[in-house]
């Protein structure tokens, strides 16, 4: 099965205020393009950490392997995967290069967990440029922060922005 995602993360004041946005397409064997839109806000959080969960939330509805493309204007995000960060982060004990604590590690991890049974591929779209999608997304992490209901990002450390 193949479904294409785009994702996005929001927060008003960084940290502050957030919300992430996902827009999941997938298109039948019929021919019927199927879409599915996930939003959620929260009380205080950062922007690195909606990035995050968009992707998160977006591969965890997925309830069986997929072959997955997935778009994010987080170079956050796709440089982990792309640019094999995350490899050396796990091999240095979620560690940077420069040796400081990788940040947000919670999310990383329920990334890593949510991907497993996926083929992911990561593609970087730029963000406030005018595609229809990545905007969608925007709307909905945007609207999410906003409006609410805002939850408790569990994993939040004050202080720990990105």
């Amino acid at each position: 099965m193949n479904v294409t995602i785009y994702t996005d993360g929001a927060a008003r004041g960084n940290p502050g205020p957030g919300g992430y946005g996902a827009v999941l397409r997938y298109t039948a064997p019929s021919g019927k393009v199927h879409v599915l839109e996930l939003s959620r806000g929260y009380e205080r959080t950062t922007n690195n950490r909606m990035e995050l969960m968009a992707v998160i939330a977006a591969l965890e509805v997925l309830n069986r392997p997929c072959t997955v493309e997935l778009h994010s204007d987080s170079q956050y995000v796709v440089n982990a995967f792309n640019k094999h960060w995350i490899e050396g982060w796990q091999k240095r004990g979620w560690k940077t290069a420069a040796k400081k604590p990788v940040k947000n590690p919670d999310l990383w991890r329920r990334l890593l967990a949510a991907k497993q049974q996926h083929q992911v591929t990561f593609v970087w779209v730029k963000g406030h440029a005018g595609h229809t999608s990545n905007e969608r997304c925007d709307q909905l992490a945007t609207s999410a922060a906003d409006n609410g209901p805002l939850y408790v990002d569990e994993g939040f450390v004050e202080g720990d922005v990105d």
